[in-house]
C-alpha cells in the first residue's frame, strides 16, 4: 500500500493493545472532547503561513462507520456527537467542529465519524505534513486505504507511535501539533504516555503536545494528571470533561480530559465557552461536569467540577 510502512518496535505489543478496536467507542463523548480540541489546535496552527506536522501516535483506522459493525454495537455515538447532530446553538468553536463531522454525512444522517487524521487531513494545506502510526494490523491497513500515495505529504507507518515520535522530533519546519492518545488498555500506557512527553519536551520544546487520558477510578489514571501538572518551565492547560460522578463500583470511564502543552493563547477562552454546553448537552442525567486549570494557577480552585451552568472567569493571558 502506497504510503504505509512497517517500523520495528521496541517492546512487543501486548495482547490489549492489538485487541483494542476504537470503532467500538467511536464518536462517544470522549472523541468529542478530543476532537473539538484538536480541531481549534489545527486551526491556530493554520494562522501563520509557515508549514506545520501533525503527528498522531496511536491513530486508529482514519473512520468508522456508526450504523453497521463495531460502532453500532454499544452505540456510544448516541450519547456523544448524536446530541450535538440538531443543535441550533453550539459555541462557534464547537459549531466548527460539528461542522467538519456535517461534511462526511452529506445526506444529514449521521452515519460516518472521522478518526482523528481524517479530521487532519481535512484541515492541513499543501505545505502541511501527517506523520500517522498504529499498531493494529487490521486499522493500519484501512488507514493505509484511507491515505494512499500522498507523495509524502501523509505517512502511515505499522508501528509502535511512542518510538516512532523520538525520530521525527524537531520536525524541519521547527512547528507541529503531536496528538498522543493511547487507548490506556494496557496500564503500562500510563508511563509511557508520560515519559514520552518529557522525552519530546527534551527534543522539541515549543511544540504543540495535546494528550488525550480517560477518567477511571484507576489509580494510574487518577495521577497521570497530576504527574502532567508537575512539570516545570512549560505552558499547559488541563481540561476534563465527565458525563456522570464515578459509579459505585469503581468501574467504567466517566469522563476524559485532555492536557495540552503550549497552549494557543486564546485557547482556555474557547474551552471555557464550550465546555458548559457540553457539560449540559452531554451529561447523563445533570451529573455533567467539567475542569480548566492553566498552569500558573496557584488557588487549585479550578481543579473542583464546575456543573453546566457555571462559568468558569475568563482570565487575560499574557500573550508570549
Amino acid at each position: 500500500m502506497a504510503g504505509l510502512i512497517t517500523a520495528p518496535s521496541p517492546f512487543q505489543p501486548s495482547l490489549a493493545m492489538l485487541s483494542y478496536r476504537h470503532a467500538f467507542h467511536a464518536g462517544n463523548h470522549a472523541d468529542v472532547l478530543k476532537h473539538l480540541i484538536l480541531v481549534s489546535l489545527l486551526r491556530y496552527l493554520a494562522q501563520k503561513d509557515k508549514p506545520y506536522w501533525f503527528i498522531d501516535t496511536h491513530a486508529g483506522a482514519g473512520a468508522y462507520g456508526l450504523d453497521a459493525g463495531y460502532a453500532s454495537q454499544n452505540a456510544e455515538h448516541e450519547a456523544g456527537i448524536a446530541r450535538l447532530w440538531h443543535q441550533t446553538d453550539l459555541p462557534p468553536a464547537l459549531a466548527d467542529y460539528v461542522g467538519l463531522i456535517r461534511a462526511l454525512n452529506p445526506s444529514g444522517n449521521l452515519t460516518l465519524y472521522p478518526g482523528s487524521p481524517y479530521l487532519a487531513a481535512k484541515l492541513v494545506r499543501e505545505q502541511d505534513r501527517m506523520r500517522l502510526f498504529e499498531l493494529h494490523p487490521t486499522d493500519v491497513d484501512l488507514l493505509g486505504k484511507t491515505f494512499p500515495d500522498s507523495g509524502g505529504k501523509i505517512i502511515v507507518t505499522r508501528g509502535d507511535g511512542f518510538a516512532g515520535l523520538k525520530s521525527l522530533l524537531p520536525p524541519p519546519s521547527r512547528r507541529a501539533l503531536v496528538l498522543i492518545d493511547p487507548s490506556y488498555e494496557d496500564k503500562a500506557d500510563y508511563q509511557h504516555v508520560f515519559q514520552a512527553l518529557t522525552d519530546s519536551l527534551e527534543r522539541f520544546a515549543t511544540g504543540i503536545y495535546a494528550i488525550w487520558y480517560p477518567r477511571l477510578q484507576r489509580q494510574e489514571a487518577q495521577r497521570l494528571s497530576e504527574r502532567f501538572e508537575r512539570l516545570k518551565g512549560v505552558e499547559w492547560i488541563d481540561v476534563t470533561l465527565s458525563v456522570s460522578p464515578p459509579s459505585r463500583d469503581g468501574f467504567g470511564m466517566h469522563g476524559s480530559g485532555m492536557f495540552i502543552v503550549n497552549p494557543p493563547w486564546k485557547l482556555a477562552e474557547t474551552l471555557r465557552e464550550c465546555l458548559p454546553y457540553l457539560a449540559k448537552t452531554l451529561g447523563v442525567e445533570g451529573g455533567g461536569s467539567f475542569t480548566l486549570v492553566e498552569s500558573g494557577d496557584e488557588t487549585g480552585s479550578a481543579r473542583a467540577p464546575m456543573r453546566a451552568a457555571a462559568r468558569t472567569p475568563l482570565r487575560p493571558r499574557v500573550r508570549r
